[in-house]
């Protein structure tokens, strides 16, 4: 009974001194919760270029997380009070021959508990900082401004998914799109109508090109050829925007409607052209990708048999092959001003060839993703822009490739990207139906409302971006 009595005046006291530290716990946070208001009065004094709002609600941030690291500071010390006291008792029984609740509590066992006191503590200290880290990126989150985005145009009258498009670079300015559907269709961009249908593949038409002063486009198919091909079309005039008063007067569905404008106006009016002037043949595989280099005199191919060919246009003679990606290549680009092609793999690699010495051709390999790389394109600058499925984006110096001047990552795979010309905004298409606009330091600007369809493609030119999804897979060949 005399080591009931010890016990029982042990355990009080641990309760008194516990009960002391949470109400100097509670003290602190009252204290704590009045130091706002003083710092703001010091913040008024001080010369910084960030908004008063801003700098407020990041104070009130630090302050937070001040608090958290004070009260788990306090929790330790109640923490290796408690274990002393511990400690004490069980030496003083142990002299008794007796234990603590039927167990031993040895040093090893002491130690034991402590460790895990010490990683339990540790464990909360991440979170905390992780919760209030995150609060802190969410609020500047919140006060970046970003562009709204709104539907413009549709383009309507492929019968399958579409693959790629592209706008030409000289007038008449006119949207192309390359589908599964076997064609490649040339639109007006401000009405939306369709101005000629290519129709010389026979299998999906997965890229388009136009060249980059004459009226031609080059296609690459899963027939494993590429064609190019000429075009005369003739813009129609504007159309004045529609009366919506007189629209609502009437009981319309605007999607049948639509879906019916789409049909008569699509393609059954578009010219059709069904022969290639020139068509490139040597891959044994998928035509996935094709592009001009500068000058429009030679055009390289990217194929999933793992390679890509550089082609004579006048001549449609083979010039080089390139090989060493050990996996079916994704897409390839040209540099706007000079002789570079950039040529992305399945093989998590994209490879970078040097054409503008004429007699040679150097190749660098980057490694910089650990999953397909879907697209890898150029800018206008001397800067790569490369996506991949392992949901990140990557921007990166021409002049010093070692590792990327900025990383964007996503919740989803990127699909083939597209870079401003003008404005320098990179536009991630995704598989998780969303299209986000970044500028080349990674900053998100926007994001275009999510579609009930997966996001294949999308370019931008001017003040417009297009977007082309498919609700269901496509084959490319």
């Amino acid at each position: 009974m005399p080591v009931e009595s010890g016990n029982s005046a042990a355990a009080r006291q641990a309760k008194q001194k516990r009960k002391s530290h949470s109400l100097s716990i509670r003290r602190t946070n009252s204290t704590e919760q009045e130091r706002p208001a003083i710092h703001r009065d010091m913040l008024e004094g001080q010369d910084s270029k960030l908004p008063m709002a801003l700098r407020s609600n990041l104070l009130d941030l630090f302050g937070q997380i001040e608090r958290e690291f004070e009260n788990l500071y306090l929790e330790n010390i109640e923490q290796n009070f408690d274990l002393r006291e511990i400690e004490s008792l069980n030496e003083r029984l142990a002299g008794e021959g007796q234990t603590v609740d039927g167990g031993d509590l040895s040093k090893g066992a002491l130690k034991t508990k402590a460790s895990h006191s010490t990683s339990q503590l540790s464990q909360k200290l991440k979170t905390t900082y992780k919760a209030s880290t995150s609060k802190i990126v969410s609020s500047f989150k919140a006060t970046t401004s970003r562009a709204v985005c709104q539907l413009v145009k549709e383009y309507v009258g492929h019968r399958d998914g579409i693959w790629d498009l592209s706008v030409t670079r000289t007038q008449p300015l006119v949207l192309g799109t390359a589908s599964a559907d076997h064609c490649a269709m040339l639109w007006s961009i401000e009405t939306g109508k369709c101005l000629l249908k290519y129709a010389g593949h026979a299998g999906s038409v997965n890229s388009i090109k136009f060249h980059p002063t004459e009226q031609m486009a080059l296609t690459a198919s899963g027939d494993q050829t590429a064609h190019i091909w000429r075009y005369m079309v003739q813009l129609p005039l504007p159309q004045p925007p529609a009366d919506i008063s007189a629209s609502l007067d009437d009981d319309v569905d605007f999607s049948d409607k639509d879906e019916a404008d789409g049909e008569a106006d699509g393609p059954n009016e578009c010219p059709t052209v069904r022969v290639a002037s020139t068509t490139l043949r040597s891959h044994q595989g998928v035509v996935i990708a094709a592009d001009w280099l500068v000058g429009g005199k030679q055009v390289v191919t990217a194929s999933w048999d793992r390679a890509a060919n550089l082609y004579d246009v006048e001549t449609s003679e083979l010039v080089h092959t390139l090989t060493g990606h050990d996996q079916e290549l994704t897409h390839c680009c040209t540099h706007p001003t000079q002789r570079l092609v950039v040529t992305s793999s399945r093989d998590t690699t994209f490879r970078l060839w040097d054409f503008r010495d004429p007699s040679i051709h150097s190749v660098n390999v980057f490694q910089g993703h650990t999953d397909t790389v879907t697209s890898a394109v150029f800018t206008v600058g001397d800067n790569v822009v490369s996506g991949s499925d392992d949901r990140t984006v990557k921007v990166w110096d021409l002049k010093n490739m070692r590792s990327p001047i900025a990383t964007i990552r996503t919740d989803s795979a990127v699909n083939r990207i597209s870079v401003s010309a003008n404005q320098r905004i990179i536009a991630l298409p995704h598989d998780n139906r969303q299209v986000r606009l970044f500028d080349m330091t990674g900053v998100r600007l926007a994001r275009l409302p999510r579609s009930n369809r997966q996001v294949l493609c999308c370019v931008s030119s001017y003040t417009h971006l297009c977007t082309y999804k498919h609700g269901q897979k496509c084959n490319a060949q």
